[in-house]
């Protein structure tokens, strides 16, 4: 069925992304246009009305399935579909992200290529991660290097209060296996909270490979926001993992399954959906340039879970 042959009204005009609700899980379900409505169907049949048209983003986790009419008409709407693991662990397609809008891109560019502003946002992301101001005087290349010291350091304290033989950093994209026990919950709980980034900035409108710290790879931007959350949640998950594994400590699954299940659980805990895209824009407005096409008292976006309902999805 072609968008302009969808049934019942056109859609209205697409609600700006500022003025969305939220995020909305949907699982075990089919995703449909029927009677004009655009409703998540679960395996007994049961009707479940889905307001896309005022949410940011609609992430659909195992089990579901989704017709052309349900992606034409979220397409319509400006809202995003995000195709992921259970509880955005992960994530691997998206479609149209941002509603198909290039403000929030040119402002991210904007900020990205002028040094003054770079700088202003990568001191906020500083002092967002670390608690406390970046010293003053420095260049993103030496604050990068600060960073990269803190984050040494933090993975041997880790190490150590979980009795992790912990030696450095090091993974091989092409030889999972050849990884150490440590390094494998690293990366295994890291690419969890790249998925939720990743998810949170495409929802939000801006581009994934603009980054500001990390800068030069497809997803720079998701590096820059995962490290803002990567001390309070999955470090600490990865190390708890690789500490039970040291221990003998039997594991339920794969030393990678139960890290994705409990940084799903760390995830949920922290309330992290609902701190990402209020965390984006508060260090990409440190830079100073005005968002474009923003009124003075814009509030951002929510990006939170709803507790699970009846008809098979969480909305």
């Amino acid at each position: 069925m072609s968008a302009s042959a969808l049934p019942g009204l056109a859609p209205p005009k697409p609600i700006p992304i500022r003025d969305r609700a939220s995020l909305v899980f949907i699982e075990k379900g089919r995703l449909d246009v029927l009677d004009g409505a655009f409703v998540v169907v679960d395996e007994r049949g049961v009707r479940t009305q889905i307001p896309v048209g005022g949410l940011v983003c609609l992430m659909l986790e195992p089990g579901t399935r989704v017709s052309h009419a349900a992606v034409a008409l979220a397409a319509r709407a400006g809202t995003l579909l995000v195709w992921c693991g259970e509880a955005g662990v992960r994530v691997y397609a998206a479609g149209q992200p941002g509603g198909a809008r290039s403000d929030r891109l040119l402002w991210q560019a904007r900020l990205a290529l002028d040094e003054s502003a770079r700088l202003k946002v990568v001191r906020r992301m500083f002092a967002l991660r670390f608690d406390e101001e970046a010293p003053e005087r420095r260049s993103v290349d030496q604050l990068r290097g600060i960073e990269g010291a803190r984050v040494r350091r933090f993975y041997e304290i880790q190490a150590q209060q979980n009795g992790v033989d912990w030696r450095r950093r090091a993974y091989d994209r092409g030889d999972w296996d050849a990884a150490d026990i440590p390094n494998r919950c690293l990366s295994a709980a890291t690419a969890c909270l790249h998925g939720l980034a990743e998810a949170a900035i495409l929802a939000a409108g801006y581009a994934p490979a603009i980054g500001f710290l990390h800068s030069g790879r497809p997803l720079s931007f998701v590096y820059d926001v995962a490290d803002l959350f990567k001390f309070e949640t999955v470090v600490p998950v990865a190390f708890k993992v690789a500490g039970r594994v040291a221990k003998g400590q039997p594991l339920q699954g794969s030393v990678e399954g139960v890290v994705r299940r409990e940084c799903r659980d760390i995830f949920r805990k922290t309330k992290l959906l609902e701190r990402l895209i209020p965390s984006i824009e508060d260090v990409l407005a440190a830079g100073g340039l005005p968002p474009p096409g923003e009124p003075a008292d814009a509030q951002p976006p929510a990006f939170t879970e709803v507790p699970s309902g009846d008809g098979g999805h969480r909305g």
